[in-house]
């Protein structure tokens, strides 16, 4: 699946000129926990989250009155506290690589570039719900964790004696093992739980977890 089946199309963004009272207006409006920073040509120059107006916005403990608040923040743009510094994605990125990309740099959005054109953006929520698609989580089945050797065919070998008892895969995800020449897979099929334990133990697989789903 690629970052252009799930991203946002025409994000909602900010000028980096505005103040930051204006960018937490529009955070809270619209239900969202990070914006695309642009600059007067309408490019990508930042981001802003919530975190970042967490930082610089008061705590209830202040002694000053609200308007001192209001008039100290409104001299506050903000290009003065956005991130500069933006992973971005294209739009033939693969969510793997896009879910990979937030998890080592801990970030929560990717906006999303066609060139220097902002066309998009990908969020944690979208890349969890890509996932759970992937997995096919609505369709009901038979859903087996199975440890296996890491042998060419093996796998293959696994899907054609689900198709010869009847069955159909589902789905089908793979991942490394922390034993040596193994792979963990998880496979969603439509043969019985009994079917499935018979053909793992035809193809020297060993069940980890089994249950209908």
């Amino acid at each position: 699946m690629l970052i252009r089946d799930v991203m946002v199309r025409n994000p909602i963004t900010v000028k980096q000129e505005m103040s930051v009272v204006d960018a937490k207006r529009v955070l809270q409006a619209n239900k969202i926990s990070s914006v695309p920073v642009m600059n007067k040509n309408d490019e990508l120059v930042g981001i802003i989250t919530r975190n970042d107006l967490l930082k610089i916005f008061p705590s209830e403990a202040t002694t000053l009155d609200v308007y001192e608040i209001a008039g100290l923040l409104n001299k506050i743009s903000v290009k003065d506290v956005m991130t500069k510094s933006v992973k971005t994605v294209s739009e033939d990125f693969t969510v793997e690589e896009a879910a990979r990309l937030m998890a080592d740099y801990d970030i929560g959005c990717l906006p999303v570039l066609n060139g220097n054109l902002l066309v998009g953006i990908v969020t944690v929520s979208k890349l969890f719900r890509a996932f759970i698609n992937m997995f096919s989580t609505s369709t009901p089945g038979v859903r087996a964790i199975i440890s296996m050797e890491d042998n060419r065919g093996t796998l293959a070998n696994i899907a054609s004696k689900i198709a010869a008892a009847g069955g159909n895969i589902i789905s089908v995800v793979t991942y490394d093992s922390v034993i040596a020449n193994q792979k963990k897979v998880t496979i969603k099929s439509t043969v019985s739980v009994e079917d499935f334990k018979r053909i793992a133990s035809e193809c020297n697989a060993e069940i980890c977890d089994i249950r209908n789903v």
